[in-house]
């Protein structure tokens, strides 16, 4: 099969050597994004909710340049630095994404890129 390089400057750039998602098939692997802003590739807030919000901001941009949507994931992980914002994500990912809820691991790192307090990565099925 072949890959397609999934890239849109609507989410931040690459900060290391990785795509933003690659599309084999009708699935998506979506990389992890962080709450950076795409244009000035800066954290958007040191506040969870706000952090968390432009991750999902970017990652439905990705899957857009993708050809799908969040409506499509059918995987998340979610890494956060502290595990008591837990309900906090929660709260955010209903805002984002709609029932039946993805498949999804929640885990605790003990740091992240940029000093970000949440990634998430998807795979997303398009077929």
């Amino acid at each position: 099969m072949t890959r397609s390089i999934i890239n849109t400057s609507d989410a931040p750039a690459a900060i290391g050597a990785y795509s933003q998602a690659i599309k084999v098939g009708g699935t998506v692997y979506v990389s992890g994004q962080i709450p950076l802003e795409p244009v000035t590739m800066q954290i958007v807030s040191d506040d969870f909710s706000e952090q968390a919000k432009q991750v999902f901001e970017n990652l439905s941009a990705v899957c857009k340049a993708s050809g799908g949507s969040l409506d499509d994931a059918v995987k998340l992980t979610v890494y956060l630095t502290d595990l008591d914002n837990f309900t906090l994500l929660n709260h955010v990912m209903s805002e984002y994404c709609n029932e039946p809820y993805p498949a999804r691991a929640a885990v605790q790192v003990a740091a992240l890129p940029k000093g970000a307090q949440v990634e998430i990565d998807a795979i997303l099925s398009l077929g």
